[in-house]
């Protein structure tokens, strides 16, 4: 078994969760990084990476890999996208979705820059003037001040700008997002025009040391489109398979690292396509979690749909330089489909159902590989099940709601949309829904501390109260499973009796310990849907275990009965109903 540091609370070895009644195992090893974004080579000589999701941004020695927060994810820079350091040595961060650029000092103090950037994404350093770009519809590409100087728009209409560097020529380059070119522009301002056009699904720009161009794709392919830009303009492709790639920076020996947004870590990349794990890649959630009847798990990890390596007891995780079992890549896990902002996912036979920050739900068909959508325009939809019924139940979270999406009759993953029912309405922050084997169906309120029970149209019964920020839910038997993600703990609940008992402790789930989380803020307002509140799911495997999403460490624990358990004092719930 492969041995890493948890990103979690720095330990080796086995997770810490103790529980009398349940054997927890990892299915894939810890991810060291909660994914990996803009990245750049500090003062120091180390790799500083920052990560969108956790709000932090970390460095990583080049030599041995280790890495050490430095930016932490309760301090004030909220969703770090890209950076990039000043002659002085000053790190400037980024910060996607407030809209704001911020300026560390080598001294470890903050200032803003910036705050009336939309969506603020590539920034670079050129001596000690600064230059941000706009990942947004007919975004802009502006010259900031430290000093609170009025910015100046360099130019406008970037299809979604992003990771740019000044070239060997002087220029400016940068990528369009949609409409596959990279552009260049004097820093001084002028008339931008384009370098390259027909690049596969560029994301970011880079020289080398000897100025050659480098523009990454963002597909699964894991393409790197090198061009000459100094004879004929020809084009060489590097297929790397390395899914999602977001960034690179080239040391001083012209050693080539990229970062992922997909799973994460830091990645050696060759001139000839091969790799090397500097960082090893792995889950930058896992949020929601399901099981095929088979025993195939499966993750909605914010951007794609993977699997942890470990599905069936004993078999390894992938290799850490290579290519593991099953396609497996470094980190344990096999990427399914590249998708934005999935959390949460249900599995019914070959088809996966999940929910997407942006609204939508929809179903993917794992043998013609073909994704249908089912609904659009929900808000914040999350935790996802299959009905008795077969239609689709979501924890509208968002709208304070439980929805039914019906089928449309086509059938598989090729039907079209079909219709909304809501079940229940006026709740507070409904987050996962399941069902018992009766079909009654249940719903987890993070905000309230309760699990409630859906009894048909307006009636909703408290199955149990005083919770920790309940999250994900699974049912076994006569037992209601519920992760608490306040106390870090799997709460059993008795669906007879409404008696409930704590089952497992220590889990890692939610921000690392010590770390309190801010308030969620207004991620739809400020137009990016993509920093959504970490969801630690829940579902119960045909062999009677439990799969939980260790959203803290970035792994997928199965909870074994263990063959002899001791029971515990049932904890006494003044909110339960027992059944009647």
């Amino acid at each position: 078994m492969t041995t890493r540091r948890s990103r979690y609370d720095g330990r080796t070895g086995e997770p810490r969760t103790t529980s009398d009644r349940w054997q927890a195992r990892r299915l894939n090893p810890p991810s060291p990084l909660w994914g990996s974004n803009g990245v750049a080579f500090g003062p120091d000589g180390r790799l500083y990476v920052a990560q969108f999701l956790a709000g932090q941004i970390s460095a990583v020695d080049p030599a041995t890999g280790d890495v050490e927060v430095v930016v932490p994810m309760d301090g004030p820079v909220q969703s770090p996208d890209d950076l990039a350091f000043g002659a002085d040595g000053s790190m400037y961060i980024a910060d996607l979705v407030p809209g704001r650029v911020w300026r560390r000092s080598p001294a470890g103090e903050y200032g803003l820059v910036s705050e009336d950037v939309r969506n603020p994404n590539g920034i670079t350093c050129v001596g000690d003037r600064l230059f941000v770009n706009e990942m947004t519809v007919n975004g802009r590409l502006l010259e900031l001040f430290p000093d609170g100087r009025d910015p100046v728009v360099l130019t406008e209409g970037l299809a979604l700008g992003n990771a740019m560097q000044l070239g060997p020529d002087g220029h400016l380059y940068y990528p369009h997002m949609i409409t596959g070119q990279v552009w260049r522009i004097p820093p001084d301002g002028g008339t931008p025009e384009v370098v390259a056009e027909g690049v596969h699904e560029p994301v970011a720009v880079r020289f080398d040391r000897g100025g050659v161009l480098h523009v990454l794709s963002r597909g699964a392919e894991g393409i790197v489109t090198r061009v000459d830009l100094h004879g004929t303009g020809s084009r060489t492709l590097v297929t790397s398979g390395l899914k999602g790639l977001d960034n690179a920076a080239f040391d001083a020996e012209n050693r080539m690292f990229v970062s992922s947004f997909a799973s994460g870590g830091i990645t050696e990349l060759h001139p000839d396509g091969r790799t090397r794990a500097l960082v090893p890649r792995g889950l930058d959630g896992p949020y929601g979690v399901t099981v095929d009847p088979g025993g195939t798990v499966y993750v909605a990890d914010h951007y794609r749909l993977a699997s942890p390596a470990a599905t069936d007891e004993g078999e390894p995780f992938g290799e850490p330089d290579g290519t593991g079992p099953g396609g497996t890549g470094p980190g344990g896990v096999r990427t399914h489909l590249l998708l934005p902002f999935a959390h949460g996912i249900a599995a019914e036979g070959r088809l996966l159902h999940h929910t997407s920050q942006f609204g939508d739900v929809r179903t993917h068909d794992l043998d013609t590989g073909t994704t249908r959508e089912r609904v659009r325009g929900l808000d914040r939809p999350i935790g996802i099940a299959v009905a008795p019924d077969g239609s689709l139940v979501v924890a509208e979270t968002g709208a304070g709601r439980v929805v039914a999406v019906a089928d449309s009759g086509g059938g598989g993953a090729d039907g079209g949309a079909g219709s909304v029912t809501v079940l229940a309405e006026g709740l507070d922050r409904p987050t996962d829904v399941a069902f018992d084997a009766r079909g009654r169906c249940y719903v987890s309120e993070e905000r309230l501390g309760s699990v409630l029970r859906l009894d048909g149209p307006g009636t909703v019964v408290v199955v149990a109260d005083g919770l920790g920020a309940p999250q994900g839910l699974a049912v076994l038997g006569d037992e209601l499973f519920a992760v608490e993600t306040e106390h870090r703990r799997l709460c059993a609940i008795s669906l007879t009796t409404g008696e409930r008992r704590v089952d497992a402790e220590d889990l890692p789930v939610g921000p690392p310990p010590g770390v309190v989380p801010r308030t969620e803020p207004d991620l739809f307002a400020a137009g990016m849907p993509g920093m959504a509140r970490r969801f630690a799911g829940l579902a119960a495997a045909p062999d009677g275990s439990l799969l939980l999403s260790a959203s803290g460490e970035g792994t997928v624990l199965r909870l074994t009965p263990r063959p002899t358990t001791t029971s515990t004092m049932p904890v006494p719930n003044p909110g339960s109903q027992p059944e009647r």
